[in-house]
């Protein structure tokens, strides 16, 4: 397609050999902060912190909408205080409306891969606009990103493209129970797959930063067939299935837990699960929202070279915009319609302008060095961290996987969500208060992960490690 001249990857294993401490693009594309015309002046760094003008929006926003978001973590009801209210972002840096600069480490939770408001995924956005926004209809641009997807994951062999990440999981779920008839899953706590009801128990993300019960409004006939285990727990999963014979449709979960902070699985979990549901003829669902296509190329199933039957895609995908997909062996997509009688639908689902982002972000994480820069960088930024913690006498642990990281206030380690909640939810707060206002934005709780991207230098790093040393030294 004119504009577009993609060279699609003959498999997904990508693990160039990197060794330079850039980022692996060269500097014509890379972010210039300098040239960043702002509305803040010259010698904003030396000026008072303040969030005024994000306190008097955030009030007025809790007259419009509930808590005055759209999604509750970014209400800072678990860190305290004022929630920033951003104005613009670029490459790996953010402002607020009160003209604070911060190096961020949230990425929109995880799209921001190749940094914000890329120049070239802006030009082929604009170009991608001239034709309209939206169709309803099939576009050439559908075909080339489930081409890039098809040939980058392992086990997606049919991908199915929607609007966000609870809308796949929605759907692989509704898929899992169709192609084995049965009606029961087994998903992880701490582990968060959206907002859909089936969920909606033990949950991570928001409902564990907030604290709360499992949601009103679910019915307990939605969550009926719903069965949880702790992450990394091989025994209760065998006895979930011996409980429960011929009737679990699927195992869900995220590969490396992003939704409870960042939690690793145990060498031998994941070839258990493998094991375990082919054995009783269920189904293996990785939900790669946040690690696809940023653990690897391949996503964690790549990285942990472990196939499953069915995958949730998001975030990265999209370069940004809203998007989702879910994805897996042919036998079973062909189950959804119009091939076959599992119905689920969306009036914008494969609009072009995601489609455009997204194939404009996978061709730049094609680029030789993309890992092992993302991999280097985030390892010395955890590592950083959790130095000056422990030299500074506070409890901490930690970890990070290429592009992905977090770390819990608590001596650790940290394999499931009750390890994880022995952190020090106040400290952290204190924390993460301290740290904003040395120009550093983490996820706004304990149990959320950070991300990094391309776009995050050796002076991003130095600079976020030596304001971690003069927070831990005050806390």
């Amino acid at each position: 397609m004119a504009g577009i001249g993609l060279s699609l990857p003959s498999n997904s294993t990508h693990r160039p050999t990197f060794t330079s401490s850039v980022p692996p693009k060269p500097s014509s594309t890379r972010c210039c902060l300098s040239s960043v015309k702002m509305t803040v002046s010259v010698d904003d760094k030396k000026k008072t912190f303040t969030l005024k003008k994000s306190e008097e929006a955030f009030n007025a926003a809790k007259e419009l909408m509930p808590g005055g978001v759209n999604s509750p973590v970014r209400a800072f009801k678990s860190v305290g205080g004022q929630p920033i209210v951003i104005d613009s972002v670029k490459g790996s840096r953010m402002w607020d409306i009160d003209g604070n600069e911060y190096i961020d480490y949230v990425g929109s939770w995880g799209p921001a891969i190749i940094g914000h408001a890329d120049d070239e995924v802006l030009a082929a956005l604009a170009e991608t606009m001239k034709k309209g926004t939206s169709f309803g209809a099939p576009c050439l641009l559908e075909n080339i990103l489930a081409k890039m997807v098809i040939s980058a994951v392992p086990s997606i062999e049919m991908v199915r493209f929607v609007n966000s990440g609870t809308e796949a999981c929605m759907g692989v779920l509704r898929l899992a129970r169709a192609f084995t008839g049965k009606t029961k899953i087994i998903k992880f706590e701490g582990c968060y797959h959206g907002h859909a009801d089936p969920y909606l128990v033990k949950a991570g993300s928001g409902v564990a930063t907030l604290g709360l019960p499992d949601s009103p409004g679910v019915p307990k006939s939605a969550t009926a067939d719903t069965l949880t285990s702790p992450y990394n727990d091989i025994t209760t999963v065998e006895n979930l299935f011996n409980t429960h014979k011929g009737e679990i449709a699927a195992v869900i979960l995220e590969p490396v837990v992003g939704n409870a902070g960042f939690i690793k699985p145990t060498p031998e979990f994941l070839n258990f699960l493998k094991k375990v549901t082919k054995e009783n003829d269920a189904l293996l669902i990785f939900d790669e929202v946040m690690t696809g296509f940023r653990l690897a190329y391949g996503g964690a199933q790549e990285y942990f070279g472990i196939t499953p039957d069915l995958t949730t895609l998001g975030k990265i995908i999209g370069g940004g915009l809203p998007v989702g997909a879910y994805g897996g062996r042919r036998e079973i997509m062909e189950m959804v319609a119009p091939a076959g009688p599992m119905y689920q639908a969306g009036t914008l689902s494969g609009n072009p302008l995601a489609m455009t982002a997204g194939i404009h972000t996978l061709k730049r994480l094609q680029e030789p060095g993309t890992y092992e820069y993302l991999d280097k960088v985030t390892g010395q930024l955890i590592n950083g961290i959790i130095d000056a913690g422990k030299k500074a006498g506070h409890a901490i642990s930690g970890g990070h996987i290429s592009g992905m990281f977090g770390f819990f206030f608590t001596d650790g380690p940290v394999y499931n969500f009750e390890d994880a909640k022995k952190s020090d939810t106040a400290k952290f707060a204190k924390f993460y208060r301290a740290m904003l206002e040395e120009g550093v934005y983490l996820a706004p709780s304990q149990f959320e992960a950070g991300f990094t991207g391309l776009k995050h230098t050796q002076e991003d790093i130095q600079r976020t490690i030596d304001a971690a040393e003069k927070v831990f030294k005050d806390l």
